[in-house]
C-alpha cells in the first residue's frame, strides 16, 4: 500500500521574485496563501499518481498548518478499489495522530471528493475539505451527492471549492486525452 506519512512541518509563505524586466507585484500578491500552498502539495501527489499510470488525483491531511497525511490514487496498482487519494491521507493523519478522529483538519484534494470519500471524511470528523477540480459525475460535495453538508448525517464538513481548479481539471483532461 503507497502510503506515507510526513515529519510534521510548518509552511513558511514564499515570497516569489519577479523574473528579469517584470516590474514588482503589490505585496498581496507576493505571498502565497496557506490554502494555495496546500493545494500545490495535493497537485504534486496528483502528478506522482500519474506518472504511476493512475488517475492523478492528490490529497494532503493539515492540522495547524501542519501535515499529517497524504495519498494519492492507486486503485489500479494495489487491486483496492477504496484506494483512492482521500481514504490513503485519511489513514496517513489517523495514523499519524493515533487516532481515527480528525478534529480541526483540513483536507486539500485536487478533485472534488466521491461518496465513499466523503463518507469517510465525515467519519473521520475533518473540519473543511478545499478542493480543486469539480466532479460532474461522481462529486460529493455539491455537485451530484452533497454528503458533506447532509443534515441526515452526525457531522458536517465545510467545503470550498474551485481551488486552483484550473490547474487541477487540465492535469485530469491531460491525463484521459492522452488514454483515448
Amino acid at each position: 500500500m503507497k502510503l506515507s506519512i510526513v515529519k510534521k512541518h510548518r509552511v513558511k509563505s514564499g515570497v516569489r521574485a519577479p523574473g528579469p524586466g517584470q516590474r514588482v507585484p503589490g505585496p498581496e500578491s507576493l505571498v502565497e496563501s496557506p490554502d494555495e500552498h496546500w493545494m500545490q502539495q495535493a497537485l504534486a501527489l496528483a502528478q506522482r499518481a500519474e506518472a504511476e499510470g493512475e488517475v492523478p488525483v492528490g490529497a494532503v491531511v493539515v492540522l495547524n498548518n501542519e501535515l499529517i497525511g497524504e495519498g494519492w490514487n492507486h486503485p489500479i496498482s494495489s487491486h483496492d478499489p477504496s484506494a483512492h487519494a482521500e481514504i490513503s491521507a485519511l489513514r496517513a493523519a489517523a495514523r499519524h495522530m493515533g487516532n481515527y478522529r480528525l478534529p480541526g483538519a483540513v483536507m486539500y484534494v485536487t478533485l472534488e471528493p466521491c461518496v465513499m470519500c466523503a463518507g469517510a471524511m465525515v467519519q473521520s470528523r475533518i473540519d473543511r475539505v478545499v478542493y480543486g477540480a469539480t466532479d460532474a459525475k461522481t462529486g460529493a460535495a455539491g455537485s451530484v451527492f452533497d454528503v458533506l453538508q447532509s443534515r441526515e448525517l452526525n457531522h458536517r464538513v465545510e467545503v470550498e471549492s474551485g481551488l486552483l481548479a484550473e490547474a487541477c481539471g487540465t492535469l485530469l483532461q491531460s491525463f484521459f486525452q492522452s488514454r483515448r
